[in-house]
C-alpha cells in the first residue's frame, strides 16, 4: 500500500512528496522492518535494493509474516537533479535529523520521515559511496551500539561490518538519531556513487530477508553468505594522496593485498613521471578504492582492513 508521509508546497504549483510502500505479509502485522533509500540524491543504489526487496515480497507473501516499510526516496528532489543534497537548500538531508516539524521545508521533511520510522523493531539506511571511490559492501556502527546492532548486521550479506568511534557530524544522522530513541538501525554503504550493482544488491536483499527470518517475519528461501569481518576504525588503514596528479589503480576493490604490495600510482601526465607509489602498509582486505582519477593532496586513495581484525 503506497502511503504519502510528507508533502510540502514548492514554486510553480508543484509539490514535493515523499512516499513509502508498506507491505503486510498475508501471515499479519508482525515485527516492523524499515528500509530506508535516496537520503542521498546521488546514491541510486537502495533505489535498486527497494525494487527488488519489494519484488521478492510481493511474490511470496504467504511467506510474511510482519510489515515491510519501504521508503525508496527520502530526498525526491536530489534523487530528480542527481545532487547529493537538497538542491535550491544546499542542505544534506542527513545533517538534519530528527528534524522539526515547525522548521523550514528540509525540516520538516527530516522530521516527518523520523517519526514515521521511529519505533519498528529494524531499520536499514541503504547508501552508495562516494561517486570518486568503489566499496564492498559494508555495515557502519556506531561503537556505542556494537552491543545491540552487529548481531543484527551480520546478518545482511556485507563483507565487512565497521564499527566506528562515533564524531560530533554524525550526531544528527538518521542511524544516529533512531538508534539514541531505540529503534535499531543499519546503515548499509556499498557500491559507487551514480551506479547500481546489481550482484551486491540482489546479496543485499537476501540479508534483508535473512534479518526478516530472525525476526520471525520470513518464512519463505534465503541465501546466506559467509559471515563478515568485524573491526574497528582502529584496525583501518587509510591512504591519502601526498601530491596532485591522476591516481590509476592497480589492484581490485575487495582483494586481498600483501604488506608493501602496489595498490596504484599517483601519475603527473605533464613530466611523465610517477610522483607516489600508493603501497599497502599492512595485509589485509583492500574494502574501498578510488575510482575517480583526478587527486590532489590528502585525497582518499584507498582503505584496508588489516588481516585478522
Amino acid at each position: 500500500m503506497i502511503q504519502t508521509i510528507f508533502s510540502a508546497a514548492l514554486p510553480v504549483s508543484e509539490r514535493l512528496v515523499v512516499q513509502k510502500n508498506r507491505i503486510v505479509g498475508s501471515g499479519g502485522a508482525g515485527p516492523r522492518l524499515a528500509l530506508v533509500t535516496g537520503v542521498h540524491g546521488d546514491e541510486p543504489e537502495g533505489q535498486y535494493v527497494a525494487f527488488e526487496l519489494a519484488r521478492r515480497l510481493n511474490e511470496r507473501p504467504s511467506d510474511l509474516a510482519g510489515t515491510v516499510d519501504i521508503y525508496p526516496a527520502i530526498n525526491p528532489l536530489g534523487l530528480s537533479s542527481h545532487e547529493h543534497g537538497v538542491p535550491g537548500f544546499d542542505i544534506d538531508l542527513d545533517r538534519t535529523f530528527p528534524g522539526n516539524a515547525s522548521g523550514n521545508l528540509t525540516d520538516a521533511l527530516a522530521h516527518a520521515v523520523f517519526a514515521d520510522i521511529i519505533g519498528a523493531d529494524v531499520c536499514i539506511d541503504v547508501r552508495s559511496t562516494s561517486s570518486y571511490l568503489q566499496e564492498v559492501t559494508q555495515v557502519r556502527i556506531d561503537e556505542q551500539d556494537a552491543g545491540k546492532l552487529v548481531r543484527l548486521a551480520s546478518l545482511l550479506n556485507a563483507r565487512l561490518v565497521w564499527v566506528r568511534v562515533p564524531t560530533a557530524v554524525l550526531d544528527s544522522t538518521l542511524a544516529h538519531c533512531l538508534n539514541a530513541r531505540g529503534t535499531p538501525t543499519l546503515e548499509v554503504q556499498m557500491g559507487s556513487g551514480m551506479r547500481i550493482a546489481q550482484d551486491a544488491g540482489a546479496w543485499l536483499v537476501e540479508g534483508v530477508l535473512s534479518l526478516l527470518e530472525h525476526l520471525g517475519a520470513w518464512t519463505g528461501p534465503t541465501i546466506v553468505l559467509p559471515p563478515p569481518l568485524v573491526s574497528t576504525g582502529k584496525n583501518v588503514a587509510t591512504l591519502v594522496a601526498e601530491d596532485p596528479g591522476i591516481f590509476v589503480p592497480k589492484v581490485e576493490c575487495g582483494s586481498r593485498v600483501r604488506r608493501g604490495q602496489t595498490l596504484g600510482i599517483v601519475a603527473d601526465p605533464l613530466a611523465g613521471s610517477i610522483k607516489q607509489e600508493v603501497s599497502s602498509p599492512c595485509e589485509g582486505m583492500l574494502f574501498a578504492l578510488r575510482t575517480y582519477p583526478m587527486v590532489y593532496p590528502g585525497s582518499l586513495l584507498a582503505r584496508v582492513l588489516r588481516s585478522g581484525k
